[in-house]
């Protein structure tokens, strides 16, 4: 928006708006302080209106004493990614628009779960067929409109990391490989909301991650020397997973332990979408699943542990998703947190390398 101001209705030709590495270090700059700047006022206003956290009695005892800690934190993140793309963004890049609507559209499924949960104290809100109903529609769109929109053989192809040259046509595949990936993301992040800024900063490093790939396959030397697919418009999306990282950094602020206020369905459902859906837009989506390595074993632990107490009758965890598993161990929270986040950028660093061993 700022390059548009600055151009159309000012006149003005402002070189520098047109590196995208500056306005990606802007808008990781301007997303923080939008969400350090509204915290305060946002934290205040949901413990005057007394929407605090409902907390399931399945979960471990010592969570007991986080009941009525204010919630829909998510909502400040999403305020500064938004405003914080709109500014520094190419606003006439499919790839923005398509990863905005994304962002919103979950959130607000993020939101209506949020609500129930607070306005009725039904700690279980939004019931999951509804929620997953609405997931699936808005991922079903979106991966319509890539199809649809593509304008060259990459956009639809899957690549095979440590390979060059393996590029596989999906055809209509394209669009089922979308759904699953943005719904698969959104969920596995709320599974891991769990602890005071246990999702946030792997989601901030997973971010960090994905606007490298997409700098870097948006752009026709970096792509041509990595042996990556050239993916022409989608290095714009460096900028908005920048205004997701700093947006996560500023409430972080807020949420890191012991935490003034949580995430909520409302920040976990829309950040997960999001990074789901740049996966799928830069065509990493294999390396993703390395990459976002602790929502998968979040969401595997939960899946297994089902899976085994219908067909044996036992439990493989103390408690599902995985984090409560080291909690009940005796693992103080903090301690479950941090050894998550040094996980977190080992396979962030680890799908990184990938860039270069082909």
């Amino acid at each position: 928006m700022l390059v548009w101001l600055f151009e159309q209705v000012l006149l003005l030709d402002v070189a520098l708006f047109g590196f995208i590495t500056f306005r990606t270090i802007m808008a990781a700059l301007t997303a923080m302080a939008v969400s350090l700047a509204i915290g305060p006022f946002f934290i205040r206003h949901m413990i005057e209106r007394q929407y605090g956290q409902p907390i399931r009695d399945l979960g471990p005892d010592t969570h007991q004493l986080k009941a009525g800690t204010p919630t829909m934190g998510g909502a400040m993140i999403l305020i500064a990614i938004v405003v914080s793309t709109l500014l520094w963004s190419d606003m006439g890049n499919r790839y923005v628009w398509t990863v905005l609507f994304v962002t919103v559209a979950f959130g607000l499924i993020g939101f209506v779960d949020d609500y129930r949960k607070l306005k009725l104290k039904d700690s279980a809100g939004l019931p999951a067929r509804w929620k997953y109903l609405l997931q699936s529609l808005a991922a079903l769109g979106v991966g319509v409109f890539l199809y649809a929109s593509a304008d060259v053989a990459a956009n639809t192809q899957l690549f095979v990391p440590f390979f060059k040259d393996v590029a596989i046509p999906l055809g209509l595949g394209f669009i089922v490989l979308t759904y699953f990936v943005i719904v698969g993301s959104s969920n596995a992040v709320n599974l891991t909301d769990g602890l005071d800024g246990l999702a946030i900063m792997p989601a901030v490093f997973v971010a960090t991650g994905l606007g490298i790939f997409a700098y870097a396959t948006g752009n026709t030397v970096f792509a041509d020397y990595l042996q990556i697919a050239y993916v022409p418009g989608v290095g714009e999306l460096a900028i908005f997973c920048a205004a997701l990282a700093g947006a996560g950094l500023g409430f972080l602020w807020f949420n890191t332990y012991p935490a003034s206020v949580f995430m909520g369905d409302i920040g976990a459902l829309a950040v997960g979408a999001a990074l789901g859906l740049v996966a799928v837009a830069v065509r990493q989506e294999i390396v993703f699943v390395v990459m976002a390595g602790i929502f998968v074993i979040e969401t595997l632990s939960v899946i297994l542990q089902v899976a085994s107490f219908k067909l044996t009758g036992k439990r493989i965890f103390r408690m599902a998703p995985i984090h409560h598993h080291f909690e009940l161990k005796g693992w103080p929270e903090p301690k479950v947190i941090v050894r998550f986040w040094i996980i977190a950028v080992m396979l962030v660093l680890a799908s990184l390398a990938t860039l270069k061993i082909r």
